[in-house]
């Protein structure tokens, strides 16, 4: 009897551990979260939609193709289904409750702009757009991130957000609460591909990592980058500061998957359901 259950002990193991290190850090199938679905081991990575965009995929551990899928923050719990190759792969979406914070703000137009403003901000939000649509072929040089400073987490993604009362969008990245000055390191290695300063994020960077696998920093006091640049892990795109629609000073960084907005905490290991 002993060892038939360490035989049957054996066989359950099996599936965990061949689901490999990236599976296990990165799939959080939840609004907001990270899908990891197998694509098998054939010789070439298979070409992967979902809701109409392309999806990043990697080979796991030199072994099976893998899709790593952004899901949106509206998405209901229950099946969704990706495009590979042009057929339909079905993967389960976990529920998840986020909660709400609410922020005082003294600059009133950052709650209700006006006029000029609505048209700053859509122009604003046009460019960033496109800097979120962005699909370069690079395959990311990790997918198990760097933290972009070292400092206390503050705001988690998701919140619904109260501005002197009123709703609007949810908490859309990550806030570290460091220092004015504190320099930002770039996560994983890539392409920037926008910098600004505009009117809710303040002083902006964009890095593409590669496959729609996009990083968005804001309200920094400085650049240390231009469009163009190609920074390694590590290096320095700008520094931490308090400009746009911020209270204090603080690192907000988004991470963006096949156009979709996820939680930052996915991908350094520190996401708590």
């Amino acid at each position: 009897m002993p060892i038939l259950l360490l035989m049957l002990s054996f066989i359950l193991a099996v599936p965990a551990q061949a689901e490999g290190f990236l599976s296990r850090l990165l799939n959080k199938p939840v609004p907001g979260g990270v899908a990891v679905v197998a694509l098998g081991n054939g010789p070439e990575a298979p070409r992967v939609r979902y809701q109409d965009r392309p999806v990043l995929v990697v080979r796991e551990d030199g072994q099976r193709w893998i899709a790593v899928v952004g899901v949106p923050l509206n998405t209901p719990a229950g099946t969704q289904r990706l495009e590979v190759e042009g057929r339909p792969v079905a993967f389960e979406v976990q529920p998840r409750e986020y909660q709400a914070q609410h922020i005082t703000l003294k600059n009133q137009r950052q709650v209700t702009p006006n006029p000029d403003d609505l048209k700053r901000i859509r122009r604003e939000l046009a460019e960033q757009t496109q800097a979120y649509r962005r699909f370069s072929p690079t395959q990311p040089s990790n997918l198990y991130f760097d933290r972009p400073v070292d400092g206390r987490l503050s705001s988690p993604f998701g919140l619904r957000r109260f501005f002197n009362g009123e709703e609007r969008n949810p908490h859309s990245g990550l806030d570290f609460a460091v220092s004015t000055g504190t320099p930002i390191k770039a996560p994983a290695a890539g392409e920037v591909t926008l910098v600004g300063d505009y009117f809710f994020n303040g002083k902006t960077v964009f890095v593409d990592h590669g496959q729609g696998l996009i990083s968005m920093f804001c309200h920094l006091s400085a650049f240390d980058v231009k469009v163009g640049d190609r920074v390694e892990r590590g290096g320095v795109v700008g520094k931490v500061g308090a400009t746009g629609r911020a209270t204090g000073p603080h690192l907000h960084w988004n991470v963006s998957l096949n156009d979709v907005r996820v939680d930052p905490a996915i991908f350094i290991g520190a996401f708590s359901p």
